[in-house]
């Protein structure tokens, strides 16, 4: 799948369930009580669940104007013509908003790859390399052209430069 649910379950429905103080306390005292109320949607009929078949989420918003859809930005952005963009908590999803993390239901993409695999397995640091140019991750980019939102420059940048020098993630503290 895209990730598109799980960004959705996590984002919204678990951040939804941050905000009210009791369920937020009873998280730290019953984990799955809290996953099994929050990170499921209704089953009575008024969610209808349509995979990951974005054409199909369009069909069913144009046949029913009282919907709502769960989909990505760019499926939004090739639709515009056809659907309206529900703000969350007043920030419309806009390409800058989400770009500048204003948007509150729109997470970046991470790509993780193990140091000790560069020079091992062939062409990993080329990957990175190609991924984090301005040919592909910038504004520009053949990857914005696929639906990727560009980091900020200054965000990107400084990716870039980590990626090239090969630098590890620290370890959470």
């Amino acid at each position: 799948t895209s990730g598109t649910r799980d960004a959705f379950a996590e984002l919204a429905l678990e951040g939804g369930c941050q905000e009210i103080p009791w369920i937020k306390a009873k998280k730290a005292t019953d984990e799955a009580w809290f996953k099994s109320t929050c990170m499921t949607v209704r089953e009575d009929g008024a969610y209808v669940e349509a995979g990951e078949n974005d054409n199909l989420i369009v069909q069913k918003l144009e046949a029913n104007p009282d919907a709502a859809g769960v989909f990505g930005y760019s499926y939004l952005a090739l639709n515009e013509d056809k659907l309206k963009a529900a703000p969350v908590d007043g920030q419309a999803p806009t390409y800058e908003a989400i770009a500048d993390g204003k948007y509150p239901v729109s997470r970046a993409l991470y790509v993780y790859v193990k140091k000790g695999h560069i020079g091992v397995i062939p062409g990993i640091a080329e990957f990175l390399a190609e991924f984090m140019s301005e040919k592909a991750a910038g504004p520009e980019g053949y990857l914005a052209d696929k639906g990727l939102i560009a980091l900020p420059d200054a965000d990107r940048a400084k990716i870039a430069a980590t990626v090239k020098a090969m630098t590890p993630m620290a370890a959470p503290k």
